[in-house]
């Protein structure tokens, strides 16, 4: 049985062996892994942390402010980095999902070394847990957080990484989340992919293109509150349709909605979701959204899917 304070006794002391008297760096994004990684470290090593939210252009609406809040709440060392221009850019003209991860891999990696220099750090701390080791290694998706896993050189970067959620799941996560105090709406919050928005943006991710993915998800979370699942999502495909606005034909774009339930994210089933609440998030979306001409819904479970498209 896992005992979320004997977990946090050890780590706390694995840390502070790893980090020493140095100075350590972590990329908060507001999902659960980070946050509890980052609260984990500053037991460790007090303001000898800081705790880094990247703005890549690619959260949710009001991601940024609301993590910056609950790290300054806590009285933690904060501070925000605008790197959107670098990451449109690494992703300009790249189609091909593990492309896309690459780049936004090399540029997470390239944006946070640049920020470890400037705060004199000796360490980068990552949110990394036993899923995404899992899903890296077996070659099924690269995860951005990955490195020594899949025999890349940390020292490549410039980086020590350290990563003490790595041998824990999703649900061993929340637990030790909940010991540290942190509030629901970090504990509790669904996962959210590390490339952010441009997993769920298929085809090149531009800035249109994700904004309108942005108000899409936000129409689906909205609208799914009262539904239990896991994870859910809209997904912008890169194939367009025939739809009709005022009486004349329009070409636009189609959104798939995805909510899936699961322990692990090793597998996951799809939701059943009342009619009702899918009628509404299509008269949403078709409405809110006029780029956007059908609305669909993902049916399958993981395997043979995965929870995100790509």
């Amino acid at each position: 049985m896992f005992e979320p304070e004997k977990f946090i006794e050890r780590q706390v002391d694995e840390v502070k062996e790893t980090i020493g008297d140095g100075k350590a760096v972590i990329a908060v994004s507001g999902g659960v892994d980070s946050t509890v990684c980052a609260v984990l470290t500053h037991r460790a090593v007090g303001d000898r942390l800081v705790a880094v939210f990247i703005d890549d252009g690619l959260m949710r609406e009001g991601e940024a402010e609301q993590v910056m809040n609950f790290f300054k709440a806590r009285n933690m060392n904060a501070r925000q980095v605008d790197a959107a221009n670098e990451f449109f850019d690494a992703l300009k003209g790249i189609v091909d999902p593990e492309e896309k991860r690459k780049a936004f891999r090399n540029t997470f990696y390239s944006v946070l070394a640049r920020v470890v220099r400037e705060e004199n750090a000796n360490c980068l701390v990552q949110g990394t847990i036993a899923a995404d080791v899992a899903e890296t290694v077996k070659g099924i998706k690269t995860q951005h957080n990955i490195l020594e896993q899949i025999g890349i050189d940390p020292g490549s970067y410039g980086l020590t990484i350290v990563e003490p959620l790595r041998e824990i799941y999703k649900p061993e996560v929340r637990e030790v989340a909940r010991s540290f105090g942190v509030p629901p709406e970090f504990s509790e919050r669904p996962p959210f992919p590390g490339p952010g928005l441009a997993t769920r943006v298929l085809g090149e991710v531009t800035p249109e293109r994700v904004e309108i993915e942005r108000r899409a998800t936000k129409i689906v979370e909205e609208e799914t509150s009262d539904v239990e699942s896991f994870q859910s999502m809209a997904v912008l495909m890169n194939d367009m349709a025939t739809g009709i606005r005022g009486g004349k034909r329009a070409y636009g774009y189609i959104t798939v909605v995805r909510l899936v339930k699961s322990k692990d994210a090793i597998t996951a089933e799809a939701v059943n979701v009342p009619w009702e609440v899918l009628k509404r998030i299509d008269k949403r979306i078709t409405s809110e959204i006029p780029e956007v001409v059908h609305v669909l819904y993902s049916l399958t479970d993981k395997p043979p899917a995965t929870i995100e498209f790509q």
